[in-house]
């Protein structure tokens, strides 16, 4: 019995490793489009300030 304990432990180590390793190689979206777009409005304002300042 107390081989099948120490054998458990790596096998539950094994586990969690996987898990942990699919969890951590997800893809995550971020919703990053309608910031992108903010800043592309940024940059256009600003180009024409600075358009109109010279």
């Amino acid at each position: 019995m107390a081989a099948l304990a120490w054998l458990l432990i790596p096998v539950v180590a094994a586990v969690a490793a996987a898990v942990w390793g699919s969890w951590a190689a997800r893809t995550r979206t971020t919703g990053d489009g309608s910031s992108l777009a903010d800043y592309e409005r940024f940059r256009a304002a600003m180009s024409k300030t600075e358009a109109g300042s010279r």
